[in-house]
């Protein structure tokens, strides 16, 4: 399980449904950003063999300077009226934020952290929800 970043209309991201980001939006900013594909499905071997995703909303950022070192991509999933990214790095969450302002949008976080923050305290550091509640 891991952490991450919505980029929503929604007040909440948990509401994106209610003012959703669609697929033709999300076709039309992919096609005028030359570094973003849309791939549709997403593939990885494992010991026990091939997982595969699919989703038609599925993109990723050809840019991102992980992609060139050890093959780590960017994913952007659209699902959901919203575009998800797992486990963000900062390149990542810059990139998310250019997104969301051309579609008009926020970035927030699984517990409702909004993006770009005063801080520069990466996602990878912030303390979990269960760890500033229970201080473990």
């Amino acid at each position: 399980m891991g952490y991450e970043l919505h980029i929503t209309r929604a007040q909440e991201w948990t509401e994106s449904g209610t003012v959703p980001i669609t697929l033709e939006e999300w076709r039309s900013l992919i096609a005028a950003d030359p570094e973003m594909q849309l791939e549709g499905v997403a593939e990885v071997a494992t010991p026990g063999g091939t997982l595969r995703y699919e989703n038609e909303g599925l993109a990723v950022w050809k840019k991102y300077s992980g992609h060139n070192v050890g093959g780590n991509k960017a994913w952007f999933d659209l699902r959901d009226g919203e575009i998800v990214v797992k486990n963000p790095d900062e390149e990542i969450i810059q990139k998310m934020v250019e997104i969301a302002a051309r579609l008009h949008a926020n970035v927030q976080g699984d517990e409702g952290e909004r993006y770009p923050q005063e801080s520069s305290q990466s996602v990878s550091n912030k303390a979990s929800f269960w760890r500033r509640l229970f201080g473990r």
